[in-house]
């Protein structure tokens, strides 16, 4: 590896004299030869999160840290190998910490109990690798915008490669799996740039579901829409909880009866109700054990990183490849320059919103929308959700259209959005 060419040679920024070991393990050696601190941050301690911290710990990485804000259910258990029945109820976080280093010498985990979105930049700024273990495609995207607002470019536009923190992300569903490497600032991809290739999450029309079911899911829909409310009143469905699923699914199995649909269970049912993302250990920990590679490559340049995609399926056999996604030159994320949002003339304020959350482009939750028109000094705010004050003196504007509201072709509107930290800016191309 150390003489030989090809597409894992070592990079020439790698050095046989450089202590590598005690760079990333922030050993006492290593701090009286002046090695800076090495932190790396893993977000999300469920099932990938977990292997993601065992290999991370095992490769000499010294000082870890994971965000999670979820706690411990009984369910995680059998995937979610640093957990027990005694820690259902507690955070993840501290939990898949102190099992950590308890377990393997020289660990050294800290824990946070908190959404990714508690922290500024400042957090994220001491950290020099991010490994991702999530099944939120929201939190992916928030994580990547604010590591891309964190770079800074000199007055000539060139990058400050110091400002520029990798990112690893690993997802898994069932028997297949991916890793990727991102680097802000680079020639690739980041998250936002492939949105359009992760599908919204699954919904049921509603006149489907109550009149021509056609799938056993329309039946599991049927009972916790329709029925649950009608004999339940207020009680909440409890997901977790064996009688609510088992009501569910036999008034599910009712329906699917007399419609004659097979395949309602109660695995499925609950799988429904709960939105359950197949998991399979075996897959996490073959994810895990390649984004702790790239981290350790990245880390010490001891061989070229994955560039820039892999993917893994082992539902028939095993199989895996891996390729190189391209930066989409209209990426709002990474290239932070408006781009056209096309939209009809006559189109309504309450039309746009709906087009910003549902098309695969964009895939907004609440997006508050300004826009800069032509004759005024500061941008003028259209419709937010929150606060509720602002939100009723705005209400008004969601049945105007564009027109109406002062923007013409070519128009700027800057639209913030819970999914990222920073805001998204369009230009009006009317069609």
């Amino acid at each position: 590896m150390l003489t030989r060419s090809g597409p894992y040679a070592v990079p020439e920024e790698f050095s046989k004299e450089m202590p590598y070991f005690d760079f990333i393990n922030n050993s006492a050696a290593g701090k009286a030869m002046g090695l800076p601190d090495f932190k790396v941050l893993v977000v999300g301690a469920g099932g990938l999160g977990c292997e993601l911290l065992k290999d991370l710990a095992l490769s000499g990485f010294g000082d870890i840290h994971v965000i999670d804000m979820d706690t411990i259910d009984v369910s995680n258990l059998n995937r979610q190998f640093l957990f027990r029945p005694a820690d259902v109820g507690k955070d993840k976080a501290g939990v898949a910490a102190a099992f950590i280093n308890h377990r393997i010498e020289g660990a050294n985990v800290t824990a946070h109990f908190n959404k990714i979105q508690d922290y500024g930049s400042d957090f994220y700024k001491q950290f020099k690798i991010v490994v991702c273990g999530l099944d939120s495609i929201l939190a992916r995207r928030w994580i990547n915008a604010m590591l891309h607002s964190l770079l800074v470019y000199d007055k000539d536009g060139n990058l400050d490669p110091s400002t520029s923190i990798p990112m690893v992300d690993g997802g898994t569903e069932g028997f297949k799996g991916n890793s990727r490497v991102i680097k802000p600032g680079s020639t690739g991809h980041c998250i936002e740039c492939m949105l359009d290739l992760y599908p919204p999450q699954t919904t049921y029309a509603m006149c489907t579901i109550a009149q021509r079911p056609r799938l056993p899911e329309h039946c599991v829909m049927y009972a916790k829409l329709i029925l649950w409310p009608k004999e339940k009143k207020d009680e909440p469905i409890d997901g977790d909880d064996p009688d609510h699923i088992r009501w569910l699914f036999e008034q599910a199995a009712e329906r699917a009866a007399e419609f004659g649909i097979k395949g309602v269970n109660y695995r499925l049912t609950q799988g429904v109700v709960k939105n359950i993302i197949p998991a399979v250990a075996s897959t996490n920990a073959v994810i895990a054990a390649s984004c702790a590679n790239e981290a350790f490559k990245i880390a010490t340049s001891c061989c070229a990183p994955l560039n820039n995609y892999m993917g893994f399926n082992d539902a028939d056999g095993i199989y895996t490849y891996s390729l190189e996604y391209e930066k989409n030159p209209t990426c709002q994320v990474c290239c932070s320059i408006p781009v056209p949002l096309e939209c009809k003339g006559g189109i309504t304020l309450t039309a746009l919103i709906e087009l910003l959350k549902t098309d695969a482009r964009y895939q907004m939750k609440q997006p508050a929308l300004m826009a800069q028109i032509e004759g005024t000094e500061r941008p003028k705010s259209l419709y937010q959700e929150n606060p509720a004050a602002l939100e009723k003196m705005l209400r008004k504007n969601l049945d105007k259209t564009l027109a109406e509201l002062g923007i013409t072709n070519g128009t700027l509107l800057i639209v913030q959005d819970p999914n990222a930290p920073m805001p998204f800016k369009f230009y009006c191309e009317f069609s």
